[in-house]
C-alpha cells in the first residue's frame, strides 16, 4: 500500500459499516453545520483474532492472554493505523487488547473518511434536558480497505448515550430510610468480611465527588473513609457541585454505597464523557487496571434502542472481556418501569442491563427493621410509570444458557402483553430501590434520600468484592453460578413493574431476588 497521504478533496473510496445507523437525536429543535475545522477525536473498534468462548472460564484468563488470544491482530492494527495516517488522521492511541484506535482529526477530515456531515444541534437528553452536541444521522462507511476489520466507529455523534438510574428525595419525605450498613444487616452480608484485598470499579458519565463529604458522610457511620480515586477517560475529570440534583447525587450514592458495605475495598472512580465512546473507554479502562477490579458497577444506561447496534456490540463484547478477566459488572436495570420510559407504548429493556455478560440489578420497596435487620415486607418497587423498576425481555440479545431452564415468560406477563418476549431476561437480581424506602447519603453537603436501580447496582458489587474476599476466588460472569444456587435468595412474588408480574422464582421484575448474603456465601462455598 502507498503511504502517500491522499489529499482532503479526493473521495474517500468507502463501504457501509454495518449497525451504524442513526436516528435523529430525540427532541431535536436546531442544527447547522459543524466547524470543518474543529479538532475532534473518535473510537474506532476492529474485529477479533477470534472470537471468545460462548460461556467463560471459571478461571480468568490475563489481560496479557486477552490481547494475545482475542485482541485484535497485528496486522489488522498494522492495516488500519497505516489507512487512518494515508488519509490524514492522526492515531493518538493503539490498544491491540480491547481492539481499539483512538484517532484526532478535523470534523472535515473524519466526516470525509466516515461518509458522513456533522452539525452542532440542540436536543433532548436522556433525562429531558436539553443538550448542545455534535450530530449525524443515517449509516457510516469505512475505508474500502478496512471492510470487515473495523466493527464501530464512536464519538462522532457525542449526543449524551446513558441517563443516571436514580431518583433523589429529601430526607424528611422518605417514609423509611436506610444507611448502607443497615441494608448489609438486612441482606445478611457475610460476617467476617469487608471487601480487604478487593478493588471496585465505578462508571461515572458525569458529576463528582468532594472528599468533604465522604469524610463527614463516612465519620457518620462510625468509619474511616475509603481508599477512593479517581480516573479520567477522554478528557473527563472529577467535577464536583456542578450538579447536586443530578450526576453528583450518582456519583455519592455509587461511592457512599459501596464504601459503606465493603469499607476496605480500594475504589476507582473512572469519569468518562457521557457518549457511546467515553462509556466504552470507560468500561475498558477499568476492566484493563491493573490489579483487575473484582466488580465494577455501573449506574447508567438507556432503552436498547437509543443505542446504535455498532455501540451496544463494541459495549457488549467490551462486558464479555471483563467477564473473561474474572470481573463481575453489575448494571441497573432502570427506573422507568417495563417501558423503560421509551414513549412508544412497548416494553423495552435497558442496556448495557440487559447485556447478558452484565448482572443486571433490579429494584424493590423494602419495609424493614435495621435494628434487628428483619424484613417486614419486600415488593417489587412500582410507585407509576416514571419511577418503577425497569425489567423484561431483550429485543436484541438471545436467551443465555443460563437462563434456558426458566419458566415459561408467558407466566410473568399480565394480561394482553404488548408483545411475546423472547430474549435475554432481565434482571438477574435485586434490592431495595424505591426512594420512599431508600439509602441515606450525603451530596454536595447535604443529606438526602436516594432510591433507584442505580443503588442496587453498587451493592451488589460490594456483596460480590465481601464473596470474593470470602472465598478468595473471581467470579467473572456470576449469572451461571448465581442462577444454580438453591438458596441464597429472597423470592419476591408480590407486585409488577408495568407489564410484568412477580411471581416464584426468577421473573423479569425483581430476578432471582434480594440478597441473603450469608446463605449465598454457605451455597457457593459448599458447591449447592
Amino acid at each position: 500500500m502507498s503511504d502517500q497521504r491522499v489529499p482532503e478533496s479526493q473521495p474517500v473510496p468507502g463501504v457501509p459499516l454495518e449497525g451504524s445507523f442513526r436516528a435523529p437525536a430525540a427532541g431535536l429543535v436546531s442544527r447547522a453545520p459543524a466547524d470543518p475545522s474543529q479538532r475532534i477525536e473518535v473510537t474506532v473498534v476492529l474485529r477479533r483474532k477470534s472470537a471468545l468462548p460462548p460461556e467463560p472460564s471459571t478461571e480468568p484468563i490475563s489481560l496479557e492472554e486477552l490481547a494475545a488470544n482475542y485482541g485484535s491482530s497485528d496486522a489488522d492494527v498494522r492495516l488500519a493505523t497505516e489507512t487512518f495516517t494515508r488519509l490524514g488522521v492522526e492515531v493518538v492511541e493503539t490498544d491491540p487488547a480491547s481492539r481499539r484506535l483512538r484517532l484526532a482529526g478535523t470534523v472535515g477530515q473524519l466526516g470525509r473518511i466516515f461518509g458522513t456531515s456533522l452539525d452542532e444541534a440542540t436536543s433532548s437528553g436522556p433525562d429531558g434536558s436539553p443538550v448542545q452536541h455534535r450530530h449525524r444521522t443515517g449509516e457510516l462507511q469505512v475505508p474500502t480497505e478496512l471492510d470487515g476489520i473495523v466493527t464501530a466507529v464512536l464519538g462522532l455523534d457525542d449526543r449524551p448515550q446513558a441517563r443516571a438510574q436514580f431518583r433523589a428525595i429529601p430526607l424528611a419525605a422518605a417514609s423509611t430510610s436506610y444507611s448502607p450498613p443497615d441494608l448489609g444487616k438486612i441482606y445478611a452480608f457475610p460476617a467476617g468480611t469487608d471487601g480487604t484485598g478487593q478493588t471496585v470499579a465505578i462508571l461515572e458519565l458525569g458529576g463528582g465527588f468532594g472528599q468533604s463529604d465522604l469524610d463527614a458522610y463516612f465519620a457518620g457511620l462510625g468509619l474511616a473513609t475509603p481508599a477512593i480515586s479517581a480516573v479520567g477517560i477522554d478528557g473527563a475529570s472529577n467535577q464536583p457541585g456542578q450538579d447536586p440534583q443530578g450526576a453528583d447525587g450518582e456519583v455519592l450514592l455509587d461511592i457512599e454505597v459501596v464504601g459503606a458495605l465493603a469499607p476496605k475495598a480500594k475504589i476507582l472512580v473512572y469519569f468518562a464523557p457521557n457518549t457511546d465512546a467515553g462509556f466504552l473507554d470507560a468500561l475498558v479502562g477499568a476492566s484493563h487496571a491493573t490489579p483487575a477490579p473484582c466488580a465494577i458497577s455501573i449506574s447508567w444506561g438507556q432503552s436498547e434502542d437509543a443505542w446504535t447496534a455498532q455501540a451496544r456490540t463494541a459495549l457488549d463484547q467490551a462486558l464479555a472481556d471483563a467477564a473473561a478477566l474474572g470481573i463481575t459488572v453489575t448494571a441497573a436495570a432502570g427506573d422507568r418501569g417495563s417501558t423503560d420510559g421509551a414513549g412508544d407504548g412497548k416494553n423495552h429493556a435497558d442496556f448495557p442491563a440487559s447485556s447478558p455478560h452484565a448482572l443486571a440489578c433490579g429494584g424493590t420497596r423494602l419495609e424493614a427493621d435495621p435494628a434487628t435487620g428483619s424484613i417486614a415486607s419486600e415488593t417489587v418497587w412500582n410507585d407509576g410509570p416514571d419511577s418503577a423498576t425497569g425489567g423484561g425481555y431483550s429485543d436484541v440479545f438471545p436467551v443465555p444458557a443460563w437462563q434456558n431452564a426458566l419458566p415459561a415468560h408467558a407466566s410473568h406477563r399480565k394480561p394482553k402483553p404488548p408483545h411475546t418476549p423472547a430474549g435475554r431476561g432481565v434482571p438477574d437480581v435485586s434490592a431495595v430501590a424505591d426512594p420512599q424506602t431508600g439509602y441515606k447519603v450525603r451530596v454536595d453537603g447535604s443529606d438526602m434520600v436516594i432510591g433507584g436501580t442505580s443503588a442496587v447496582a453498587p451493592l451488589w458489587a460490594a456483596l460480590i468484592a465481601r464473596l470474593a474476599q470470602a472465598t478468595n476466588r473471581r467470579f467473572g460472569l456470576a449469572q451461571p453460578l448465581l442462577y444454580a444456587q438453591k438458596a441464597g435468595f429472597r423470592d419476591i412474588t408480590t407486585g409488577n413493574n408495568g407489564a410484568y408480574q412477580a411471581a416464584p422464582g426468577w421473573d423479569p421484575c425483581t430476578g432471582l431476588g434480594t440478597p441473603e448474603g450469608t446463605a449465598l456465601l454457605a451455597a457457593i462455598t459448599s458447591g449447592h
